[in-house]
């Protein structure tokens, strides 16, 4: 995906409504929140990414003479408007919180004001971004979990749907915790760790087994990991791999970064009797590697089993999200800015209690245990709010406000998540590279209580809104309601 040219990379509808705003000579400035209702595979969290590219295509957001060309084809479209697209700039603000932040559902990741033309054109090219990075981030901050202090490599890109979903997928599982991926491509364009070994065909092309794995480590010395499930793992394969690395110890070769992996069988009983034969050889340090359509639960499951593998390889369930394949984020209109310059909360109302949208220009405060560093809420407020952590706060449920806690004054903190990317169509934020959004990722996932990342009913964050936000949420409610029931 080339984000520096990305202007068609939009819903038609997006462009049939920029140019009624057009003919209408509605410039009104606006307010557009993207949020997320529900977090994926039933978890307790999810983790920010995809920023870097959203700000990519909005810096290059220009339309070109092909693409008026191939818009006019479309016989949809007038010159006046067309000839408007010729010269489109965006000239807005965003606000968004950055890469590899914890997130909860129906807080706004990315604000954009700006004027409404501009405002709607942005709208699916963000939520691509955004839904596909997040999603993959958050399978991979799962999948890392499960694992504990073991490595987990990303090597899903032989079965992402895609080029652009392998290499924006690695990015992110990268993000996520993963300690490197086998996407050369992703490592070039991103300055990550790129891993890996060899395949079954490998050995196949060989006389035997042990002919294979000498030759491999004889060129791969310091990166020697030998697949040792091709014929039979414990009667061959491992005892293959024992007699090269015996041979190496021999020759005085350094036996760093070495052992096995296995991509198929009882990896847990496997593991168990290959880690016995290599300590019993000496090669108490010889890493024990698998795959085989891994994922957090597997993993999980396995070293309940007490399963001797220290490195995880994952694939296809990581690189898809193959339990819960779609982020769900939404991008929905919040204010209008009037003629005295202030911004008119809008709603959008549903059946459904959890669709009903949050109006109003805001901002998130995170409130955290001050005691032990955890969260304990996330609170959604009107932009210009402030607190005083030296006061007692009580923040509430605001579809179920019998659910309430009381927080007294000294005992939290709370820091603000978003911050301001472009400032009237200027960039203003510089991404940090992918290595540093991991380790602040890896700070983030550490404010989580363990009861929030357990994959098995989580405990859950509770995302509250503030007393004036709440309280201008429900007079707008009132209003509608009476509306209605007048009409």
């Amino acid at each position: 995906m080339n984000t520096e040219h990305l202007p068609l990379l939009t819903d038609l509808y997006e462009l049939t409504m920029m140019q009624g705003y057009f003919k209408t000579d509605n410039h009104s400035v606006v307010v557009f929140d993207a949020f997320y209702r529900t977090n994926p595979d039933n978890g307790g969290y999810a983790i920010c990414a995809g920023l870097a590219q959203i700000i990519d295509y909005i810096k290059h957001l220009k339309f070109d003479a092909s693409d008026i060309s191939y818009l006019k084809s479309l016989g949809i479209f007038e010159d006046d408007f067309l000839e408007y697209l010729r010269t489109f700039q965006f000239s807005g603000d965003i606000y968004a919180i950055p890469e590899g932040t914890v997130i909860f559902p129906r807080e706004p990741l990315i604000k954009v004001i700006a004027p409404i033309m501009e405002a709607q054109l942005v709208e699916t090219a963000i939520l691509n971004i955004l839904n596909h990075q997040c999603l993959i981030a958050t399978k991979a901050a799962r999948v890392c979990y499960a694992a504990g202090n073991d490595g987990v490599m990303e090597f899903g890109l032989r079965r992402a749907q895609g080029p652009d979903a392998g290499i924006y997928g690695a990015r992110a599982a990268v993000i996520g915790g993963c300690c490197g991926t086998s996407n050369v491509l992703c490592g070039k364009l991103f300055d990550v760790p790129v891993k890996g070994t060899h395949a079954h065909s490998w050995i196949m092309s060989f006389p035997d087994e042990y002919t294979a794995f000498k030759t491999y480590a004889s060129y791969y010395p310091s990166a020697c990991i030998l697949l040792v499930d091709t014929y039979d793992t414990l009667k061959s394969g491992v005892p293959n791999a024992i007699r090269v690395f015996k041979e190496m110890r021999a020759q005085n070769i350094p036996l760093k970064n070495y052992g096995i992996r296995m991509d198929s069988g009882d990896l847990a009983y496997l593991s168990k009797q290959a880690r016995k034969m290599l300590d019993e050889a000496g090669f108490t340090d010889a890493v024990i590697s698998a795959s085989n359509d891994l994922d957090e639960y597997l993993i999980e499951n396995l070293k309940a089993q007490g399963a001797m593998i220290t490195s995880w390889g994952v694939g296809t369930n990581l690189i898809t999200s193959k339990n819960t394949p779609a982020f769900g984020g939404v991008y929905k209109l919040a204010a209008v800015q009037n003629e005295q310059g202030e911004f008119v909360p809008k709603i959008k109302l549903s059946e459904n209690s959890e669709k009903v949208t949050n109006p109003g220009n805001k901002t998130i405060y995170r409130i955290y245990e001050k005691s032990s560093g955890k969260i304990k809420a996330d609170l959604i407020c009107l932009e210009d709010e402030t607190f005083d952590c030296e006061k007692n706060l009580r923040i509430f449920d605001p579809l179920e406000t019998w659910k309430y806690t009381n927080l007294a004054g000294g005992t939290y903190t709370m820091r603000r998540l978003p911050v301001q990317i472009f400032d009237k169509g200027q960039c203003i934020y510089e991404s940090p590279s992918v290595m540093e959004i991991q380790k602040y990722c890896e700070l983030e996932k550490a404010t989580l209580w363990n009861e929030t990342r357990r994959f098995a009913n989580p405990s859950k964050v509770y995302v509250d809104l503030s007393d004036s936000l709440f309280e201008m949420k429900r007079n707008i409610l009132r209003e509608h309601s009476a509306e209605h029931h007048q009409t």
